[in-house]
């Protein structure tokens, strides 16, 4: 996601969008509901247990410490249930969830926070941390977080928040997902330029959790400048393009389809494959939104 072009809207209210309105330049994805009422919006995450969706608000800059960031409650239906359900937070972005503990990247800090009290359990900064993004836990508990801006991977191991493996090879690594033995990344791409565009847009990686050996997944071609990663339950993955405002399949090996083609800011998705229903936060635009990819 981008530091520049961030709009504000203090407006709350729900667009139910009934029946399948199909979209022109999609392959099949309906827009079902749109939810208002969002600070930049940058991820989404389903707590399945409680039938609810968490969304974390930058409210400002991605990069200003100035507590004004928090996180949002929305029911599976698109209906807004806590705009604010817990503040004072810098700029969250990822988020990922082990027990009743919900982890968000917060700018060069991981907090955790306990669903159950609505209160944040702990906190950890980074060392050299710029630009903490996406989060995802592993079997073995181990919270790992990406940081776009230093080519860098981070990982909570006990008490213990430390830089796992830095390299340009990551591409400006934004999106995670642990898949058996591999971290998959959605890589923003190389040579970052001011306006966060690059020179060569991005794809997806994996690395091998045991050796940390960086490879592509499929031919390596560029795709664009890649925000959220969900596996499809097919096999695919569902990747967001934050610039293009694209939401991509992107096969196994490599190949590409485009589902969506939305507004600039089309941040962390979440994938509901009870539904097959992709929940995106525009940035941008401060809403929340909702596909069906049958």
């Amino acid at each position: 996601m981008q530091s520049k072009s961030l709009l504000k809207k203090s407006t709350l209210s729900l667009s139910l969008i009934l029946g399948f309105a199909f979209l022109s330049g999609t392959a099949g994805a309906a827009e079902m509901w749109v939810t208002e009422g969002f600070q930049n919006p940058e991820s989404v995450l389903l707590d399945a247990p409680r039938n609810v969706f968490y969304v974390s608000n930058v409210n400002g800059d991605p990069v200003d410490k100035d507590g004004a960031g928090h996180i949002s409650r929305l029911s599976t239906d698109g209906t807004m249930l806590e705009a604010e359900w817990v503040d004072g937070l810098n700029a969250p972005k990822g988020m990922s969830m082990r027990g009743n503990l919900l982890y968000v990247s917060d700018i060069d800090q991981l907090v955790a926070i306990d669903v159950l009290s609505g209160t944040i359990a702990g906190s950890w900064t980074g060392t050299g941390a710029q630009f903490l993004n996406d989060v995802a836990i592993g079997n073995d508990g181990r919270v790992f977080v990406s940081d776009m801006l230093t080519d860098s991977i981070y990982v909570l191991d006990g008490n213990n928040f430390l830089l796992w493996l830095q390299s340009e090879e990551l591409q400006h690594p934004n999106g995670l997902r642990i898949e058996g033995d591999q971290l998959l990344i959605a890589a923003w791409g190389k040579d970052l330029q001011p306006d966060f565009s690059t020179t060569t847009p991005g794809h997806l990686l994996a690395v091998n959790l045991a050796s940390k050996a960086i490879s592509s997944v499929g031919s390596g071609a560029p795709v664009g400048n890649l925000d959220g990663l969900e596996p499809d339950g097919q096999g695919n993955y569902l990747v967001t393009d934050w610039l293009a405002g694209t939401l991509y399949r992107i096969r196994a090996d490599g190949s590409t389809e485009t589902l969506l083609d939305l507004n600039m800011g089309s941040a962390d998705l979440e994938f509901v494959a009870n539904g097959a229903l992709a929940v995106i936060p525009m940035m941008n635009d401060n809403t929340v939104a909702a596909y069906s990819t049958r």
